[in-house]
């Protein structure tokens, strides 16, 4: 949607003049200032994804600039140091302040623009990899055979063609974050960010910071809204943002622009935004607990992802998807599902969704031993009382007896689960259960484990 967005501070007109059309040419987006005062300006104005700054200008030269920008939270953009007059000692400065690198004038201009190219390809890899740490299970795209999710997939693909805002749907763990990903990947903004913002996580009261930024004696902070500048800005639960958030984004996006905390200047809105919520918001709206005009402003397309229990086809595929994916990213053991496994989860309940198989993936994984899963061990695994109950697998609590028996029963189950789980470390079990190593000893010889045993 955007080209990239490049700033260039010299004090010499020609070379201003020169380096913006150069790169207007390659199809960059170019803002120019010509001395210190006017580059903070620019910087307040609008976050560019790459300034390049000459060193000896009248009012302030680059180095002091460079280090004012690294101070707080870092430099907001790659930064390329131009100068006539450089000296080792000040390219190493430069570096050790945080410029990507340092290019001698008279400028090359095959140089500057490869420069310039690199330097953007890496900070577009960096936040990728900010992105994969934070989400290390990414789905390029959503996993499934099934009718439901074939059609899924091609109604996101329709509306990934149209630059409109989307309102995803669906219960917790079904895929909402999966399918805002793949929208964002099959739009015209998939070469721009894609910044999630998890609202109900935001402290009450720091939605306008986490979203519109600040300005504090000329330090910037960029918000959501700027760091997802041309791309697509994920809000997930936005049910849950306090009413007067509700009320200041309306405005941004009523009026096409915001203001940053303790800002002055106007920053202009350039973002898609999707959200998503577990709840349905026309009932939150009857309520009062949220605005029906924000309502409207975000439901411009309603996308719903259907829960796990309605597609159980698409079961076995998604096994086999996580533990190619565990297996590739976290180095764990190879397992596969015997018929039986796969055939006894097909038939789960699934109330946590694809984020409940995921999990019990993982723990399988890092649990069991062996080739192969089978369905014993994922009834064992599925051990809770409500997952148990609902499956039809055997839970060894009978709920026909006296309520004190039953919870001895449960306690007795669930440390022999822990101390097969643990190999007997009565650290690591102390830490999982939370109880005390003494209280824990002493609740293991009043229910009769023997610990040697076990171990």
């Amino acid at each position: 949607m955007s080209a990239a967005h490049i700033l260039v501070v010299d004090d010499e007109p020609d070379i201003r003049t020169l380096v913006k059309e150069i790169l207007e040419d390659e199809e960059y987006t170019v803002d120019m200032a010509e001395d210190g005062a006017s580059a903070r300006k620019a910087l307040r104005d609008r976050r560019p994804d790459l300034v390049l700054l000459d060193i000896w200008m009248p009012d302030l030269d680059g180095i002091s600039l460079l280090k004012e920008w690294s101070e707080g939270e870092g430099l907001p953009c790659p930064v390329i140091m131009m100068s006539g007059h450089g000296t080792v000692e000040t390219a190493v400065e430069a570096t050790r302040l945080g410029a990507y690198d340092f290019l001698e004038k008279p400028l090359s201009l095959a140089k500057l623009l490869l420069t310039v190219e690199r330097a953007l390809e890496v900070e577009k890899l960096q936040q990728e990899n900010i992105g994969l740490r934070r989400h290390t299970q990414h789905v390029v795209e959503p996993t499934g055979r099934s009718a439901v999710m074939q059609r899924l997939r091609e109604q996101v693909k329709r509306i990934a063609q149209h630059d409109t805002w989307v309102l995803i749907t669906g219960e917790p763990g079904s895929g909402r974050e999966t399918f805002a990903r793949y929208l964002h990947s099959q739009s015209v903004r998939r070469d721009r960010p894609f910044i999630d913002v998890g609202v109900s996580s935001i402290a009450r009261g720091n939605s306008a910071l986490e979203l519109f930024g600040s300005e504090q004696e000329g330090h910037i902070h960029y918000g959501a809204l700027e760091q997802a500048r041309g791309g697509t800005l994920f809000l997930d639960e936005v049910a849950d943002m306090d009413i007067e958030a509700q009320g200041q984004l309306l405005g941004a996006l009523d009026g096409g622009a915001f203001l940053r905390v303790g800002g002055s200047e106007p920053v202009q809105i350039d973002v898609r935004i999707i959200a998503a919520t577990q709840k349905n918001l026309q009932d939150e709206v009857q309520a009062g607990n949220f605005r029906e005009d924000l309502f409207y402003h975000l439901n411009v397309v309603p996308l719903h992802i259907p829960p796990l229990r309605e597609h159980r086809e698409d079961v076995p595929e998604l096994l086999a998807y996580y533990v190619d994916s565990y297996v590739a990213h976290e180095k764990l053991p190879y397992r596969r599902f015997d018929v039986g496994a796969q055939n006894f989860l097909r038939n789960h309940s699934w109330h946590g969704n694809i984020r409940e198989l995921k999990n019990l993936v993982q723990r399988l994984l890092i649990l069991g031993a062996g080739d192969e899963i089978t369905q014993d061990e994922v009834e064992a695994a599925l051990g809770s009382v409500g997952l148990a109950l609902e499956s039809g697998a055997r839970f060894p609590v009978s709920f026909d007896q006296p309520l004190r028996q039953a919870r001895e029963a449960f306690e007795k189950a669930y440390l022999e689960y822990q101390l097969e789980k643990h190999a007997g470390n009565m650290t690591q079990i102390a830490q999982e259960s939370g109880m005390e190593r003494t209280h824990l000893y002493r609740k293991l010889k009043a229910l009769g484990i023997d610990v040697k045993d076990k171990r």
